[in-house]
């Protein structure tokens, strides 16, 4: 008998310790440990409903906190018959099925039970939230008749994920209920600070928060998350220089609500608290990407980049800022860094990453580029939609039409944005019969504002006036974009009368718009007419005296005109006023691809460290263009010639003679060169590439501002010189 007794003690406190280890690991989050541990203590127990059931629930956490579904459920089976009679089991299989998505299987439990305690409610309700069930939360607490502290806690836990009225009206009825509870459970008050203000009343919280004596940084965070919720930056950036000590969790609140104010107070509020907190770097890398966010989005690109390339430790998130910032001010170059920073380091690039290389990718235009990105996108990635339309876009703006094709091929069903990149893709390329024909094809729900304008551009860019008015007058939400490109469609053709009629017809129900102007002006620029650049001009100074870049552009535009009917004297007075008025013009800028690097070149540059050799290649270029009949038009030279200018050497300075003369200096026999220009590509450089085109027998693929123009070996370009 006594041995038994000792046998008995003995397995006890062995299962003691067994439990009291797992609940450490489970508590630290080592699941797969916990479980490790278990199989090797229980592995000689041949009867496993012998164990007990402290043991099983710890067991049941682990399989919860992986999940291991398939372990759990062996464990359901061996316990089944425990359950009526063990109410923390039973809640142990309740957090488990919820933790694993299995909701149904939870509340067929939960039904089962007899007697309902607390914990069981509570870890339904866990899992409600866990699921995205808040409402289900709301209904199973009005069960309830005398509620603990957890139960408020996931109640309002439930009240701030709705944000409904009625979930407001609940936080306020617990609110009443536990008023007692909050000054001795800072847990309590800030479930209900959080509830308050995510509800949308900031004002009690506000009152809440006041009353509250000792004051904890959830607590802060919960006010300031409410606030940045209710478009309240401003007061969460205040609440945050009350903390002395702020959280991981209370920095990414400050540094949100920065990025959504975009402020130069802000900023230099970021930049203080960088100088006097310079171990920030080394913080949880979610407050690092959350900070170089702040600071690209309050407008310091260079601090925010200067930041990063001091960081010790760089994340796929923190790169993801970066990539996005460049991509938005165009620096694809920077990007292209980014990736190949990446590649070394073995970061992994998700696909939303993907999408912004891409990106940036057809910023460039550059096809042997374009190929050799699209074959480091990895499998697993390409089964996105969003991938396959941005590749769309990249073969698109890489004069590569086929390429766009067999990835607008590879979408199961094409959406929106699909059947418009395609139809862009033709647009740019000169192929409007094309885009047509797959316009006509698009089902109805997937036609939208973007649709009609690349449509309505691809028409443009292929003189099909015709049809494009035939669309147009089909639209009927026409926006002030539709009316933009539809006004560019006609002046382009030259129909400025009809054009003006459509800018009046807008104007007869809206605010006058300067892009409308701007597309009538750059198409009577075409025209060479100067009575009628100067009249739209003089109206759009009277019509948006405070815009300045559309008054730059359209006085870029005029000054062009009179330049190219040989009155460069009025051309020089238009340049000199705007030069007096600080207003700065874009300037030309060229860059071309040569094996996989990329060079860029300006107007007359000669910065390049083999620039006498890119000159002589001009020279020899020019002299086989005369030799050929080439006659350069002075009418393209929009500003008066100095003492050692000639036409010729002022028209071959151009940034896209510079590119191609460059890509002969290395490659003397090229078959085909591609170049994008960041101006519209000038008259006499398109008369002079085609030829140059037939002459080296080299493909000349050149995007301009407007489209891209294929410049073939037998001298003819893909625009019909129609641009």
């Amino acid at each position: 008998m006594n041995n038994f007794v000792k046998r008995s003690i003995s397995i006890q406190n062995k299962e003691w310790n067994l439990v009291t280890q797992m609940k450490l690991m489970n508590n630290n989050k080592q699941f797969k440990k916990a479980l490790r541990l278990f199989d090797e203590q229980t592995s000689n127990d041949k009867n496993m409903k012998k164990i007990s059931s402290l043991v099983f629930t710890q067991v049941l956490k682990s399989c919860a906190g992986l999940p291991d579904f398939q372990r759990g459920t062996t464990i359901h089976r061996i316990v089944s018959n425990r359950l009526d009679k063990d109410s923390y089991l039973l809640t142990s299989l309740i957090h488990f099925y919820m933790q694993c998505n299995q909701v149904t299987k939870a509340e067929e439990l939960f039904r089962m039970s007899k007697e309902k305690t607390l914990p069981m409610f509570g870890s339904l309700m866990k899992g409600y939230l866990t699921n995205h069930q808040a409402s289900k939360v709301i209904e199973l607490y009005d069960l309830i008749e005398h509620p603990d502290e957890t139960i408020y806690v996931l109640a309002l836990n439930a009240c701030a994920q709705l944000k409904t009225e009625q979930a407001l009206a609940l936080t306020k009825r617990i609110f009443h209920n536990i008023q007692d509870k909050l000054q001795s459970s800072p847990y309590l008050s800030t479930s209900l600070l959080d509830a308050l203000a995510k509800c949308g009343d900031i004002a009690e919280a506000e009152r809440l928060f006041q009353s509250l004596e000792k004051k904890i940084l959830p607590m802060y965070g919960a006010l300031m998350k409410g606030y940045i919720e209710n478009q309240m930056e401003q007061k969460a950036v205040e609440l945050f220089k009350e903390i002395d000590n702020p959280s991981d969790s209370v920095l990414n609140l400050f540094f949100n609500a920065c990025a959504q104010l975009k402020t130069d107070e802000v900023l230099t509020s970021i930049k203080k608290y960088l100088k006097e907190n310079s171990k920030l770097l080394s913080s949880d890398f979610r407050v690092v990407t959350s900070l170089l966010d702040a600071l690209v989005k309050c407008g310091d690109l260079n601090y925010a980049e200067n930041l990063f390339n001091r960081l010790p430790k760089k994340t796929s998130s923190m790169y993801k800022v970066m990539i996005n910032a460049y991509l938005k001010e165009n620096d694809s170059f920077k990007i292209l860094n980014l990736f190949s920073d990446m590649k070394l380091n073995h970061i992994e690039i998700d696909h939303i990453i993907w999408t912004s290389i891409i990106s940036g990718v057809a910023h460039i235009g550059d096809s042997e580029l374009s190929q050799s990105i699209a074959a480091q996108i990895p499998e697993s990635c390409l089964i996105d939609g969003q991938i396959h339309n941005t590749l769309i876009h990249m073969w698109g703006k890489s004069g590569c039409v086929e390429q766009a094709e067999e990835a607008f091929k590879k979408l199961s069903q094409p959406n929106t944005i699909g059947y418009a990149a395609m139809i862009n893709a033709y647009g740019l390329n000169g192929k409007g019969l094309q885009a047509i024909e797959l316009y006509e094809q698009i089902p109805a729900r997937f036609v939208n504002e973007v649709t009609y304008i690349c449509i309505l551009n691809a028409c443009s860019h292929s003189g099909l006036v015709d049809k494009a008015v035939s669309i147009f007058e089909k639209i009927e939400m026409k926006t002030e974009r539709i009316y933009t490109v539809m006004i560019d469609c006609l002046s382009r053709s030259f129909f400025h009368m009809e054009a003006q009629q459509l800018i009046n017809e807008y104007e007869s129900s809206n605010l006058p718009s300067a892009p409308m102007y701007l597309a009538l002006l750059s198409g009577v620029r075409n025209a060479k007419n100067h009575h009628l650049s100067q009249e739209i001009f003089n109206r759009m100074r009277k019509i948006f005296p405070q815009l300045s870049d559309p008054i730059t552009s359209a006085a870029i535009l005029l000054a062009n005109v009179y330049g190219s009917v040989g009155d460069l004297e009025k051309a020089s007075d238009i340049r000199n006023e705007l030069n007096r008025s600080g207003m700065k013009k874009k300037i030309g800028l060229t860059w071309t691809v040569i094996d996989r690097n990329i060079y860029k070149f300006r107007a007359h540059d000669q910065s390049h460290h083999r620039s006498r050799e890119i000159y002589n290649e001009i020279e020899n270029i020019s002299n086989e263009l005369v030799q050929h009949g080439h006659q350069y038009n002075a009418s393209w030279i929009t500003r008066p010639i100095s003492q050692d200018e000639t036409v010729a050497s002022v028209l071959c300075g151009h940034s896209e003679r510079l590119a191609i003369a460059w890509n002969f200096v290395l490659k003397p026999n090229a078959s085909r060169i591609q170049l994008t220009n960041y101006l519209r590509i000038c008259g006499d450089c398109h008369n002079a590439i085609k030829l140059i085109a037939k002459i080296r027998q080299c493909e000349i693929v050149a995007r301009d501002t407007n489209r891209i123009h294929h410049f073939f070996k037998n001298g003819q370009c893909s625009c019909s010189d129609f641009f």
